[in-house]
């Protein structure tokens, strides 16, 4: 097993699917009336987020306590961060009080590489600016094999915000990696220039998303990150939510077997219409469900299988 994950392009396909049968295993521990397993007892993991998180904090800080580890949360804000202390004194503080795995959210891309240059512990990429978001992708992965009972062969469009993406980076190493065909789908405007050569050879292109439903396993809905737009990119929301929003005709045109994702937080009304978020066919509920088993795998692959 590696020792840090941050990177979706840091698994191949067999530790991957370690990851994934091990959080297999994780999510029964949910059914369980105590929900506790003592596999990280005496180990700490630190929550260090620099940007506002709901879902993959909390989802973290479940997935440590339920394997007994001690939790520390590090929220910049509040913190000596705002005095000006930079990333490298915040690491060797952390390391000076004995962290074992330090899970980083920062708005910096490459900020969780330097942090593992800089502790002995595992690091964790929780999303590091618009680069990547190496759990999310697993749990989506997750998710998708769960749904549809395999990952190799499927076909998964990618929708919308790309540029400012670090899950559809994720996903498109990932999936790449574990045998699915991957579509990025937007407006010119949201899809970097040759981004589908350089993350895996065999990634496709469609600025027409209604063109691509008929033949795809998986939608992948993106938030449209209007926090970190300094252009228009796009004539107005009504605009885009015409031309890429997903809306129950259009879900209609679905395969009958497909399924609709997204990572959260959603813009309903924009990129996802009410009734495709609630309908049987979406995901969303289940991704937070699955993204405590996966980061348990994690978590416990990184700092108790080493030691098995």
């Amino acid at each position: 097993m590696i020792k840090h994950l941050l990177s979706g392009g840091d698994l191949d396909a067999d530790t991957a699917t370690e990851i994934l049968d091990t959080a297999a295993e994780m999510a029964t521990v949910a059914g369980r009336e105590i929900k506790k397993l003592p596999a990280l007892r005496g180990r700490t993991v630190v929550n260090l987020f620099y940007e506002d998180s709901t879902r993959t904090r909390i989802s973290f800080e479940a997935a440590a306590k339920r394997l007994s580890a001690d939790v520390i949360n590090f929220s910049a804000k509040g913190s000596s961060v705002t005095k000006g202390e930079s990333l490298k004194d915040t690491a060797l503080t952390l390391q000076a009080m004995g962290a074992d795995a330090v899970v980083i959210r920062h708005p910096a891309s490459g900020a969780p590489h330097r942090l593992a240059n800089w502790v002995d512990g595992s690091v964790v990429n929780a999303g590091d600016g618009t680069h990547e978001h190496p759990t999310q992708a697993l749990l989506d992965a997750y998710t998708m094999r769960s749904r549809l009972g395999r990952l190799a062969g499927l076909s998964v469009a990618v929708v919308g915000d790309v540029l400012h993406s670090r899950v559809a980076r994720s996903n498109v190493l990932l999936l790449s990696t574990l045998g699915a065909k991957v579509t990025l789908v937007g407006p010119p405007t949201l899809i970097p220039v040759d981004i589908a050569g350089a993350l895996a050879p065999g990634t496709d292109v469609s600025y027409d998303l209604d063109s691509v439903l008929p033949n795809v396993d998986v939608v992948m809905m993106l938030r449209v990150q209007r926090e970190r737009m300094n252009d228009s990119y796009f004539p107005s929301a009504r605009e885009y939510a015409r031309r890429y929003g997903l809306d129950g005709p259009r879900m209609r045109r679905l395969p009958e077997h497909a399924i609709v994702m997204h990572p959260g937080p959603m813009n309903r009304g924009m990129e996802i219409t009410p009734e495709v978020a609630d309908s049987p066919r979406s995901t969303i509920v289940e991704q937070v469900t699955n993204g405590v088993s996966v980061r348990m795998a994690v978590l416990y692959l990184l700092l108790g299988g080493n030691n098995r």
